[in-house]
């Protein structure tokens, strides 16, 4: 599908444009067209013409599909960080457009680690609601987000702030201090501990247990509690720590306010409670390198507010 000509794109790119592109980076990031159906809510045949009509708008073959499965080619491969860059430009120029006019209007990204809203403060909450009061037009997108991920999306311009657990400050990006959360070990009714004395238990005895830990970077402190346990199953996030949790064969850390629902219920004890412990900082970081945008400032003042109101 290749072609000497240097110019095989037209000589303005439109909407219509930035949809295939929009559709074929949803293929690449989710591995196919069968995961892509479910995040881009359209049939795969639609998908496969859109990525088709890409492909000969730029001659060239961007992925293989087939009976052998989806692999993206080497024009793929630049086509999608071509793409990247492109989206990343729009959203850059559409956060400079909003910051020159004085009204607040515009989208507004988040990303935000999983399972902070049990969380007593409800600091993020209570901004969100003050910042929709203050600018009704604003479009506001949440993504739920490893924190790694988020700190990406930050540092290349997809997200305007970011919610993450503070194990490492990188270069690029300002924090701000924004919660303290404590962690408990807990096991579930169903499990053999759950009936015992569980405020003197020996490590020995502890690591008879089953355990599940997470896969996520985590701090010095909560890997020395870890290590304590035998780990033998692993999850992406809290929720999963809690689902293996509740089945009574895993025993496993969860925030004091994440367990809560389950401790009130009595459906979760938390083991040795006085030194099987951790604390994790949470804080709201912003790219040092972002120019000003009037949405993301009028969020932080909220932000400060709520902080200094509680």
């Amino acid at each position: 599908m290749s072609n000497s000509n240097k110019n095989i794109l037209p000589r303005q790119l439109g909407d219509s444009h930035i949809r295939l592109l929009k559709v074929f980076k949803t293929v690449i990031e989710c591995g196919g067209f069968a995961a892509a159906e479910v995040e881009l809510n359209i049939s795969r045949p639609a998908i496969s013409l859109a990525v088709s009509e890409l492909e000969s708008l730029l001659q060239m073959r961007l992925c293989n599909r087939g009976r052998s499965g989806f692999s993206i080619t080497e024009h793929g491969k630049h086509v999608y960080q071509s793409t990247l860059q492109l989206l990343s430009s729009l959203e850059l120029f559409k956060s400079q457009i909003n910051a020159i006019n004085t009204e607040l209007v515009g989208d507004f990204n988040i990303g935000i680690t999983d399972n902070l809203v049990t969380i007593p403060e409800m600091r993020i909450t209570r901004a969100l609601s003050t910042l929709k009061h203050r600018a009704p037009d604003i479009v506001i997108n949440i993504r739920m987000m490893p924190p790694n991920d988020i700190e990406s999306a930050i540092l290349n311009g997809q997200l305007h702030i970011g919610v993450v657990p503070e194990f490492r400050t990188l270069p690029g990006l300002n924090y701000l201090p924004l919660y303290k959360e404590e962690s408990l070990l807990y096991c579930s009714e169903h499990h053999h501990l759950f009936k015992q004395d569980l405020y003197q238990i020996s490590d020995d005895s502890l690591y008879q247990y089953d355990a599940v830990v997470p896969n996520y970077p985590q701090s010095v402190e909560i890997k020395q509690q870890q290590k304590k346990l035998k780990a033998t199953a692993t999850s992406t996030d809290r929720e999963g720590i809690a689902f293996l949790i509740l089945t009574g064969r895993f025993i496993g850390f969860l925030p004091t306010h994440f367990a809560q629902r389950w401790v009130a219920r009595d459906k979760l004890r938390a083991i040795e409670a006085h030194r099987r412990k951790f604390s994790t900082n949470f804080s709201v970081i912003t790219s040092k390198g972002a120019r000003s945008h009037l949405i993301l400032e009028a969020y932080l003042e909220e932000l400060a507010q709520a902080k200094k109101e509680r």
